[in-house]
């Protein structure tokens, strides 16, 4: 395994594992037995960065979520896991009550809920001290700087290592920052955006975003990742649920564009090359970055996880990555 140095505080930053593995399903469409399999092959390989958030999953039984936490929270303390393994977890995007969703009900921002809520999940994850809290989603409703006091209150507590901010739109995400270091509080320092090697289209509305996604890394989020030295991407949803390498599992729609083709056709003649997987060639492109990147990828069963962990070795040479850049 290869590490990456996450944070700036001495207190709080920590070095995690270059892929982050993603338990969003476990307990929930991943049974218990998989999940434990799965979190026990990583952390044999080194893995020491594991994503979860107090919603997952929600939407698989109409409930409020935290299956995926409440597995984590057994897992620890049946294998004795301390903190020499870093566990995200985010608030804000969880509903308020079963049969509702994060677009029509959710829990939002306010320092109440970031306080009930990050105690809720150190209950269930079974620990004195979330390594790394995000906001995962933004809730205009609530002043901007209650939430950035609010996610500073727990760090002073030392209930919170590092901040974390996703599928925000960076006007947002730096203005946060500004008020936090304009009071002397600690900031956003690691941001959660979709990114793989194919670029989607911005302008599909959704629910959640009717003006078009901001939870994509596009150029705005990569530009301000690279003039801010002190920021990290973690990019979920690398493999676009398996699309790369299954044909039951067709690309989302916001991929259907005359761009795809040429960058899916490089990605496809690095992988002859190099005798790996299109999945492995787009993870290791994403962790031999130029910009500070960590893949989070998830995985429903070890030999899953086995081939994204054979990425982490995968080293591609210049011209390939060179490649991989240009196309369009």
């Amino acid at each position: 395994m290869k590490y990456r140095t996450i944070g700036t505080d001495p207190h709080h930053r920590r070095e995690v594992s270059v892929l982050a593995l993603g338990a969003m399903l476990f307990g929930s469409l991943t049974d218990e037995q998989t999940s434990f399999a799965v979190l026990d092959r990583y952390v044999e390989a080194g893995g020491n960065f594991i994503d979860t958030s107090d919603n997952y999953a929600f939407w698989t039984d109409g409930s409020q979520g935290g299956h995926s936490e409440e597995l984590l929270g057994r897992w620890r303390r049946s294998r004795g896991i301390g903190d020499e393994v870093v566990i995200a977890t985010k608030l804000g995007a969880r509903p308020l009550a079963p049969g509702t969703s994060y677009t029509d009900n959710p829990e939002g921002l306010s320092a109440k809920v970031i306080r009930e809520s990050a105690e809720r999940s150190r209950e269930q994850l079974g620990v004195q001290k979330l390594d790394l809290l995000y906001a995962h989603i933004d809730d205009h409703r609530v002043p901007l700087q209650e939430t950035v006091e609010g996610f500073a209150a727990l760090v002073a507590e030392g209930t919170v290592g590092l901040l974390g901010v996703s599928n925000q739109a960076i006007w947002r995400v730096e203005r946060a920052r500004a008020l936090a270091a304009a009071a002397g509080l600690p900031g956003y320092e690691v941001l959660q955006y979709q990114h793989s090697h194919l670029r989607p289209r911005f302008d599909m509305p959704s629910d959640l975003f009717p003006d078009g996604s901001l939870g994509h890394a596009g150029a705005e989020l990569l530009g301000y990742l690279r003039s801010e030295s002190v920021l990290t991407l973690v990019a979920y949803s690398p493999l676009l649920g398996g699309a790369y390498g299954r044909a039951d599992k067709p690309l989302p729609p916001d991929y259907d564009h005359p761009g795809t083709p040429a960058r899916l056709a490089v990605l496809r003649e690095v992988a002859r090359e190099t005798g790996a997987s299109v999945n492995q060639v787009v993870l290791a492109w994403q962790m031999g970055a130029e910009l500070p990147v960590v893949p989070l990828a998830g995985a429903s069963s070890v030999a899953q996880l086995e081939e994204n962990l054979a990425a982490v070795d995968l080293e591609l040479s210049a011209e390939q990555r060179a490649r991989l850049d240009a196309a369009h």
